[in-house]
């Protein structure tokens, strides 16, 4: 499905962590729909390297890329080289900026204020270089535990990655006032779930991790209270819509990117046991966690009104549309390591 008029047949186009969930969504919703655009891949590719938390220090995966046929570029946001290095091979016409660290346990703050806000300054500034349309990632973590709805500008973020995309939210403003000639749009998603989040292993939504639990013919752990704790989940198609929608914004601005309606963990279980035809029941554990996030709702309005956004999937529907590709990487990548 195609979301705007924009023809992006004959443009080039920059997908910064291009093999990553939302970015390889993004890639293939292109070459889909319009073959005769030059796709850039851009990404750093997964290692072995950890965090200190034991989670992996990228998420990139060749196989969120099979059946690609653009163009791939390995590199890292920190390489000064290897980003003009890009900007001298390709004239963008578009910029979508996908890479970053995005772990919220991640608690080193200079690795993620040297990777997440020193990279966006070579990313703003080739946007305005080329001209193009710049359209970066966001994140509701910059709201921290405010009350919902979380509305943009009334921002309060409480671990080193939603200060991060707080702060590239707050250059993103500046070259906006700067530079009145360059669109920039910053979306600041909410709870995603949905195809090619599977290696983002132990950070992939819930939806994807209680269907593997489920699968395995396990009962889903949720932690204790989990009717009580309800998210903003938004359906991979939503975000991809609200991207496309952003290349023709009325104007530059920062936008939530969610549903506006809140739904709980308990529901993502219960939905999913209905739909897989099990009654497995489920499994409380204490939350482990301090400084959790218990409600968040997306104040979508400003959105729908100046990107034309209309979410258009449900929960129930997202899952069901999601199921067949939770099966197919559960027999592919887990039930073999099993």
């Amino acid at each position: 499905m195609r979301y705007n008029d924009i023809d992006f047949n004959h443009k080039t186009i920059l997908i910064t962590g291009g093999a990553g969930f939302i970015g390889a969504n993004l890639a293939f919703y292109f070459q889909e729909h319009f073959p005769q655009s030059r796709i850039v891949v851009f990404d750093k590719f997964r290692s072995e390297e950890t965090f200190s938390n034991g989670n992996l220090k990228s998420f990139g995966h060749y196989k969120n890329l099979i059946g690609f046929h653009g163009d791939i570029v390995c590199g890292d946001l920190n390489d000064e080289a290897a980003l003009k290095k890009l900007e001298e091979t390709y004239t963008f016409d578009y910029i979508f900026h996908e890479a970053a660290i995005s772990d919220t346990r991640v608690y080193d703050q200079e690795t993620i204020m040297r990777t997440n806000v020193n990279s966006f300054y070579p990313i703003l500034e080739m946007a305005r270089r080329s001209g193009a349309t710049l359209v970066y990632a966001s994140s509701a973590a910059t709201y921290g535990s405010l009350p919902s709805p979380q509305t943009v500008g009334k921002e309060s973020p409480e671990n080193p990655y939603g200060f991060s995309k707080y702060a590239m939210d707050q250059i993103a403003y500046r070259y906006m006032r700067e530079h009145p000639d360059m669109r920039i749009v910053g979306l600041k998603y909410f709870n995603v779930y949905g195809a090619r989040e599977f290696f983002k292993d132990k950070t992939a939504s819930t939806v994807i991790q209680f269907g593997h639990q489920i699968l395995s013919g396990k009962a889903p752990r949720l932690f204790e209270g989990s009717d009580k704790i309800v998210r903003d989940f938004v359906y991979i198609k939503d975000v991809i819509q609200a991207n496309i929608k952003a290349c023709d914004a009325k104007q530059s601005g920062v936008f939530n990117v969610g549903t506006g309606k809140p739904r709980s963990f308990q529901d993502i279980a219960d939905i999913l046991q209905k739909e897989l035809g099990t009654d497995y029941g489920t499994e409380y554990f204490p939350n482990p966690y301090t400084g959790y996030q218990m409600h968040t709702q997306a104040e979508v309005a400003t959105t729908k009104e100046a990107l034309g956004y209309e979410p258009e999937w449900e929960l129930e529907e997202g899952i069901r549309d999601y199921l067949p590709e939770i099966i197919r990487m559960y027999e592919e990548e887990v039930k073999p390591a099993q």
